[in-house]
């Protein structure tokens, strides 16, 4: 015997209950003995309860929920049963019932009050509704059903709206029913009878309760509860977009999921089946051939050590401390029992070995009460000074991961632990009993969804993580970035467990943001069609809202007002990758400042493109120091644009045409003067500098420039443009006067100890850079250990395609550690 049971959504519309038929036909055609349970139609015990509570205010609106309420049982019938004998006799009966409710109402209506009794009479008729219809249905179906009003076998006390169930003379009333009635029994959900025939309501997940006490009394092999879930799932599918079914969990599990908010289940109502060992199955209406969840006595000593995560998302915690709590006996026992006298249920209970202080956790709505009473539970204590008054923290919720066989595995709060931490989620308090079914630990409010979901992250996805980027910049670095990742993602999903998915996206007119992922074929058209206009502080606060687990900042541009918001988002816990470097080449204070930060948060502040693209310059000396090795000297040609400048200075072109070559192919910036002046050069020679620990400012930097008079006062880029021509003779009087040397030029960055330049060389063939070609950079380091033959970075300096694939990297690598 298999006792089933359909929720309220599972029989919201006609369309809903044809599907479960079909379902119970199946049951019937195999062979199988089933009894089946049924929850009123869904929303229709709400709508009672208002109709109820305008009836008690004398609002004669009441009339108006009644009649929809009727008319859509009515028109129910009228769908599900096409036999016209059928649908007559079913819609009388619904008739004579409602009549009777009808005139319930009118006597609430009339008397102004509705009683606890009242309420559990009027409630009784949206069960009985659904399950005489479904049962009329199964019979036309060819199903041999029969209704079966629960009152006449579940048997309680006269506790109205949450009876007490007397269970000895319930399961020999079943037994005997049974027996005698061998036709499958359609029951209703959720009503009892006491004596004298009285109705009651089993109150709380009551139609659980009917297919749970059935299941006892029939000695039942199986519960099966149909719902819209495909069984318990590893998290909240609403807040976790990757939550999975689990396939088996125990009671225990199952009833700790229930407590800090899994709803599939209400645990209390299971006990009778619990008792009597009896397997329960958590099954989908909408899917019927998926197993969903087996919940059973059993344990799997081999399966996964967590096996859900929950959370209970508002609560507030209460602390009581004070150095009159050390050593005394009973401190608890009065706390506790203070609570219990108030009436305050608790939620979640800790104390440091020191006894100094214990924390309790209540609903918000409860905290002043619960405070209060303790208060005046220690108020002696209280007036003396050896015990504080009750600490009331508000915005709070509880995330709990949960697993039986948590207890068999270290490790598990370390990874809890650093999961949050890496996430820079504070937990405010922690609790774990010493059967290590759960722990559980309180934080904000505001980081619930991102503390669920890196937890489920790294206790069910180990091998696979979600990275969210916010990006802004589109230009030649971004978008190609862009087509970097969108190429890229499948590679990283199938082999590194990695997936990038870009939440927000911003130019310099728009912004857009997308929590489920922008898709990256068409995010010309998502910014186009943006309804936003870029603001700055705008888009950092909504970044900072989304609070979203592994998020990293991209910035692609040269801005220094988005540098300035670096700050913030480092302290939101977001990590930062990027090629602008206006933070890293700012006041030196900034710097140390933006490092600080980013280390007390403990997320990434990454700026390898700062200086030489996609070249690995500043990671290599960040490895050169780390173990040990001491900087002597650094020389380079740090950038592209120039190297390119340069190394197509042959005599073939004038030096202005090549400039403006170089700005059209993209390796310039949009003004060459900042390239030309050397002053670009000049901040990636200081930041190398503070990358050593020598802690240089931009104008202790001396920059040699060679550009003619003039050039840097010209109002416009053409106008810049116009100067350079008019000076060719000078820019060719340079290069010929090197090459009648054998040498060519070269803009040379060097740190010599403390001191950074940046000038114009002649570089003959015994010079490393002599040998450079088209946009290369070349950074040479010599160090202790490399000074014989210095340490050699060379490679393309400049370009979209490098520097968006060094951002990339960045990004990987951000997502790596995040691990």
């Amino acid at each position: 015997m298999k006792v089933l049971k359909f929720g309220g959504s599972s029989v919201a519309e006609p369309e809903r209950i044809r599907g479960i038929v079909d379902i119970l036909k199946d049951y019937y055609a195999s062979g199988d003995h089933f009894t089946v349970v049924f929850s009123a139609f869904g929303g229709v015990t709400d709508g009672l309860i208002e109709m109820s509570e305008l009836a008690a205010r004398g609002d004669d609106r009441y009339g108006q929920l009644f009649q929809a309420f009727a008319e859509r049982h009515q028109r129910a019938i009228r769908e599900l049963l096409t036999d016209s004998k059928l649908q007559q006799e079913t819609a009388h009966q619904m008739r004579r019932s409602h009549e009777v409710l009808k005139n319930l109402l009118y006597g609430v209506f009339l008397v102004r009050e509705a009683s606890p009794r009242t309420m559990d009479y009027v409630l009784s008729f949206g069960e009985r509704s659904s399950s005489y219809i479904i049962s009329q249905a199964l019979q036309q179906a060819g199903v041999p059903a029969e209704f079966l009003d629960a009152r006449r076998v579940i048997k309680t006390d006269k506790t109205f709206g949450n009876a007490k169930v007397s269970f000895d003379k319930t399961y020999a009333k079943i037994k005997e029913y049974y027996l005698e009635h061998p036709k499958v029994q359609v029951v209703t959900g959720f009503i009892a009878s006491a004596k004298g025939g009285l109705t009651t309501t089993l109150g709380r997940g009551g139609s659980d309760y009917t297919a749970s006490l059935l299941a006892a009394g029939l000695d039942a092999d199986a519960i099966e509860i149909w719902t819209d879930v495909s069984g318990v799932l590893t998290a909240d599918p609403r807040r976790v977009k990757k939550a999975f079914t689990i396939p088996k969990m125990t009671y225990a599990e199952a009833m700790e999921m229930s407590h800090f908010g899994a709803k599939v289940i209400y645990p209390p109502t299971l006990m009778p089946a619990l008792q009597r060992r009896i397997p329960l199955f958590i099954k989908n209406t909408f899917q019927p051939d998926f197993p969903g969840t087996r919940v059973s006595e059993e344990s799997d000593p081999n399966g996964a050590a967590v096996r859900g995560i929950s959370s209970i998302n508002n609560v507030a915690l209460c602390t009581v401390s004070g150095t009159g709590m050390f050593g005394v006996p009973g401190i608890a026992a009065r706390i506790f029992g203070s609570l219990a006298s108030a009436g305050i249920n608790v939620i979640l209970i800790t104390q440091g070995s020191s006894e100094h202080a214990i924390s309790f956790a209540v609903q918000p709505t409860a905290a002043d009460r619960a405070r209060e009473a303790v208060e005046d539970a220690f108020a002696f204590e209280i007036e003396r000074g050896v015990v504080n008054e009750v600490k009331v923290e508000r915005d709070l919720c509880v995330v709990a991961i949960i697993g039986e066989n948590m207890r068999y595995q270290p490790g598990i709060s370390g990874r809890l632990f650093r999961a949050l931490g890496k996430n820079g989620i504070n937990a405010v308090a922690i609790a774990q009993g010493s059967s290590e079914l759960n722990v559980s630990v309180v934080i904000s409010r505001e980081d619930e969804t991102k503390a669920l979901n890196a937890l489920h992250e790294s206790f069910f996805l180990s091998d696979y993580k979600t990275l969210h980027l916010f990006m802004v910049g589109v230009g030649l670095i971004g978008g190609t970035l862009l087509r970097q990742i969108e190429q890229q993602n499948e590679y990283l999903r199938e082999r590194r467990g990695m997936e990038l998915k870009v939440v927000g996206l911003a130019n310099s007119k728009k912004m857009v943001f997308d929590a489920d992922g922008i898709d990256l074929t068409h995010w010309k058209r998502s910014l186009t069609e943006a309804e936003h206009a870029i603001d700055l502080a705008v888009f950092v606060g909504r970044m900072r809202d989304l609070n979203m687990s592994n998020s990293i900042f991209v910035d692609n541009t040269a801005d220094s007002r988005i540098a300035s918001f670096y700050e913030t988002i480092l302290d939101e816990s977001i990590s930062i990758s990027t090629p602008n470097k206006i933070a890293t080449s700012s006041d030196y204070t900034q710097y140390e400042r933006l490092k600080n930060v980013a280390d007390k948060r403990g997320v990434q502040f990454r700026y390898e493109t700062n200086v030489g693209a996609g070249l690995p310059v500043i990671s290599t000396l960040r490895d050169l120091i780390d173990s040990g090795d001491r900087i002597n000297k650094i020389e380079g040609v740090l950038s592209g644009s120039l190297s390119y400048i340069f190394n197509n200075l042959d005599g073939s072109r004038p030096f202005h045409e090549i400039v403006r070559e170089a700005k059209q192919k993209g390796f310039t910036e949009p003004d060459p003067r900042i390239d030309l002046s050397g002053k670009d050069v000049a901040r990636k020679i200081l930041i190398l500098a503070r990358e050593t620990g020598v802690a240089l400012n931009a104008e202790d930097v001396e920059v040699n420039g060679f550009l003619p008079d003039g050039a840097m006062e010209a109002h416009s880029v053409e106008e810049f443009f116009t100067v350079l021509e008019a000076n060719a003779d000078y820019f060719e009087s340079l290069r010929q006067s090197a090459a009648d040397d054998g040498k060519l030029l070269r803009m040379i960055a060097t740190l010599d100890g403390e001191r950074a330049t940046v000038g114009m060389q002649a570089v003959g063939g015994d010079n490393p850079f002599y040998t450079l070609s088209g946009s290369d950079n070349m950074i040479v380091f010599t160090t202790d250990r490399y000074s014989v033959r210095p340490l050699v970075v060379r490679g393309p300096g400049a370009g979209a395609e490098v520097t968006a694939a060094g951002v990339f990297a960045e990004i990987i690598q951000i997502g790596t550690s995040l691990s």
